[in-house]
């Protein structure tokens, strides 16, 4: 619930009513959701089934946002399948069935060994382990989330501001992107009561009303920040040998990297609805187009997350943060 995505779906669930118990590593990452009413921050190792039993114990929902975006087989693993298996056997054990997961666009349940990278591999089998539970489950499978405070567009605006030209691996990938509010809003949808029977079981594809390749994205990031008098870089395209050093030098630097040789695995799927599943229109939710809410906060006039007046049960919130 301190993540990203996490944060504005807790303002949305506590303007809804809703008590909300956040579990992070550390307090101080929950900073900004500290003042929210009716949510109660508690420092624990999710990992640990001890805890995630307490946890979960007397909650009338789970949502689960955890995800990591780079890492090894390892790392993966345990934040997408042995987690997903943690919270299906803590909700068992405390007779808690309703669960929403944000797993990821690409995924694939029924053939994870046939995707091209370790994440969407393992998103899927995360997915997997929940199917197989004794859960009311909703899965929401996003494209790349943007919105103020994202690491996506705001990545490539600030680099932007320093280099000259852009070299960018992955250019021809294509993505639908998503906004963060409309996400967050889909997630209190499926856990308002009315809407059970109609959520439970489904996954949504949750992409927003535009397609757009990564080369296109990373020129309106520097045209909306307003970079070379709005112009932006010139952006040139790494053939697939360069791309993958760039990607594999990016791993070496230290922190999170830009761009890992996995994530280059993952684009080889293009990230777009497939039309196999039902989308957010279909929860009622109207998209809202990156070219209307991007220049809001790429262009320093910043954009409140606001909230949506709804109704709804207790949540347990989980987000990597």
């Amino acid at each position: 619930g301190t993540g990203f995505v996490g944060r504005h779906v807790c303002e949305k669930l506590v303007h809804a009513q809703a008590r909300v118990t956040v579990p992070t590593r550390r307090r101080r990452n929950a900073n900004h959701i500290l003042m929210l009413p009716t949510l109660d921050v508690v420092e624990a190792n999710i990992h640990d089934e001890a805890t995630l039993q307490k946890l979960i114990s007397g909650q009338d929902a789970v949502v689960n946002l955890v995800a990591i975006l780079q890492g090894d087989e390892a790392s993966f693993d345990m934040a997408h399948v042995q987690l997903a298996s943690k919270i299906a056997r803590a909700c068992d054990v405390a007779g808690v069935r309703l669960v929403v997961h944000v797993s990821a666009l690409g995924a694939d349940a029924r053939n994870p060994d046939g995707l091209p990278s370790m994440y969407l591999r393992s998103k899927s089998r995360g997915e997997q382990v929940l199917r197989q539970a004794p859960l009311d489950l909703t899965v929401l499978r996003p494209s790349v989330i943007f919105g103020a405070g994202d690491k996506f567009l705001n990545v490539f605006a600030q680099l932007q501001k320093f280099l000259p030209v852009m070299p960018l691996a992955g250019a021809s990938a294509m993505f639908q992107p998503v906004w963060v509010q409309d996400v967050a809003s889909a997630i209190v949808h499926c856990l308002e009561e009315k809407n059970f029977h109609s959520t439970n079981g489904q996954t949504y594809e949750a992409c927003g009303p535009e397609i757009f390749s990564l080369r296109q994205l990373v020129q309106l990031a520097g045209q909306y920040a307003g970079v070379n008098r709005g112009r932006g870089r010139p952006v040139v395209g790494l053939p697939d040998a360069l791309a993958r050093l760039q990607a594999r030098l990016m791993e070496m630097m230290p922190g999170e990297p830009v761009l890992s040789r996995d994530n280059l695995d993952s684009m080889k799927v293009p990230n777009i609805a497939t039309g196999n599943c039902p989308g957010l229109g279909d929860l009622g939710i109207q998209l809202s187009a990156l070219r209307a809410v991007a220049p809001t906060y790429l262009g320093s006039r910043g954009l409140r997350s606001g909230f949506t007046a709804k109704r709804t049960t207790a949540a347990r919130m989980f987000d990597a943060s």
